[in-house]
């Protein structure tokens, strides 16, 4: 009797793999301006070999790029660079970290809840979906988590303290706290509001929830005491006046208008980066290759190329971050001029892709959660430049976000208060302006500007 047959194939297949060069720089990239200054100060305090340059100061000349030329890498105030003391108060990454490590879990869950809880915002929400977060973790450290291990871990940060951090949204956060509380008929009932009548509890349609639930309106009004006593934001007191700071904007360019002519500039408080001295001379020191300096060499040596690398993985991020910035203003120079969101013209991240020659991956990264200051004093978010969305295709209009809401507000600040408008009467209005747009993407950019609905927004 024959044994199984064995057979061995070959398959060629082709994977690109970034390089750790190349992953820093993605990484550098994808910071916003405050992230940005935090994590040159985290390099200039790890690595003795990087220092700030005394003398940053470098003529311009005809041979220096425009966007070299005009980068000015300080910050507006000019001031001398400062090392601000660190804020002392407990942040929540650091409280909800705490927790993980005092939990039974495997090694595997435990990092990947360090990670999601990475991912809170401020209020200690989790804007973006597991998928996503893998796929950056995937992307950026070459770490593949299966997708029930995230899970396991997002369920492990939804109970840590305070109550209601890991949620997706308000609704979300709400449920988390009230099912932490003690079972009573008034929890209960504020569970069952919030699962099936949000929308008519938002909106104090009381008369649903009553003949919904068909409870009486005594519970009602217990229950809707008990949810307003839960807090929205459970993440937010921790951190002290860091966390406060960083719900301020810190723009990330800033774009002046010099008689005429637009200038642009990225917004970071740190002058130019170099080696020390020291480092520099000891790289070619015949000394460090004596058999007794071999590990002073390899430390040595360690440093040279980190902080040459972090160095030129930060010029390249403020060219990039030039280039892009400057192709969006030259697509928009009316609107950087006036001021005039009518002068916006459409633009998506292939045509700016077209003009810089970079990568739409590396457009998207450059433009994601960053803001530009404007010429009269408004900072404004890159991607809110960036539209797709088409108007009356007879009258040849592509609008851009920022007209449509524009429009939307208008047609609101104009309205009869005593009978406002719904999102149906704005889309009529619309149509009336030439906008074909459905009651749907009405609704969309009204809650996108936190306009109430009609109702709410009612006058006696």
């Amino acid at each position: 009797m024959a044994g199984p047959k064995v057979t061995t194939e070959l398959q060629q297949t082709q994977r690109m793999r970034l390089s750790q060069q190349q992953l820093r720089f993605v990484r550098l990239l994808e910071l916003n301006a405050r992230e940005f200054d935090e994590a040159v100060e985290a390099e200039l305090e790890a690595n003795p070999a990087l220092k700030v340059d005394e003398d940053e100061h470098t003529p311009d000349s005809d041979e220096t790029p425009y966007y070299l030329r005009r980068a000015n890498n300080y910050s507006h105030d000019d001031n001398d660079y400062d090392f601000t003391a660190p804020d002392e108060s407990e942040s929540l990454y650091d409280h909800l970290t705490a927790q993980i490590g005092q939990l039974r879990l495997s090694p595997q869950v435990a990092e990947m809840a360090r990670y999601i809880v990475g991912n809170l915002d401020n209020n200690g929400r989790l804007q973006r979906g597991l998928n996503n977060i893998l796929d950056d973790l995937a992307i950026n450290t070459g770490v593949e988590v299966p997708y029930d291990v995230a899970a396991e871990a997002l369920e492990v940060v939804r109970g840590l303290d305070p109550a209601g951090v890991g949620a997706v949204d308000l609704r979300d956060s709400l449920l988390i706290q009230l099912r932490a509380l003690p079972q009573s008929r008034e929890r209960d009932d504020a569970i069952a509001i919030l699962t099936d009548y949000f929308d008519a509890y938002i909106n104090k349609h009381s008369h649903k929830i009553i003949s919904g639930l068909k409870i009486s309106p005594e519970r009602v009004s217990a229950a809707g005491a008990l949810i307003r006593s839960l807090n929205p934001k459970p993440g937010a007191a921790y951190g002290g006046e860091r966390e406060t700071a960083a719900s301020v904007i810190y723009p990330d360019f800033r774009v002046s208008n010099d008689d005429g002519e637009l200038v642009i500039s990225v917004n970071n408080r740190f002058p130019e980066l170099t080696i020390e001295q020291s480092y520099q001379s000891a790289v070619n020191d015949p000394a460090l290759r004596k058999r007794d300096a071999r590990r002073d060499k390899a430390f040595t040596i360690s440093g040279y190329n980190n902080a040459r690398d972090f160095i030129e993985n930060v010029r390249q991020r403020q060219k990039t971050l030039l280039a892009v910035m400057t192709a969006i203003v030259r697509m928009q120079h009316e609107y950087f001029e006036t001021g005039d969101v009518y002068k916006l013209k459409p633009m998506m991240i292939k045509d700016i892709s077209a003009i810089t020659g970079l990568d739409l991956s590396v457009i998207s990264r450059a433009t994601n959660n960053k803001y530009v200051e404007t010429p009269w004093g408004a900072v404004r978010p890159l991607r809110e430049f960036f539209s797709n969305v088409k108007g009356d295709e007879q009258l040849g209009e592509t609008l851009t976000n920022r007209q449509i809401e524009a429009e939307i507000e208008a047609i609101i600040r104009d309205e009869d208060k005593r009978h406002p408008l719904s999102d149906a009467g704005i889309c009529e209005e619309m149509q009336k302006r030439g906008y074909t747009l459905s009651r749907r993407t009405i609704a969309k950019y009204r809650d996108a500007k936190r306009i109430p609905v009609a109702r709410l927004r009612k006058e006696m």
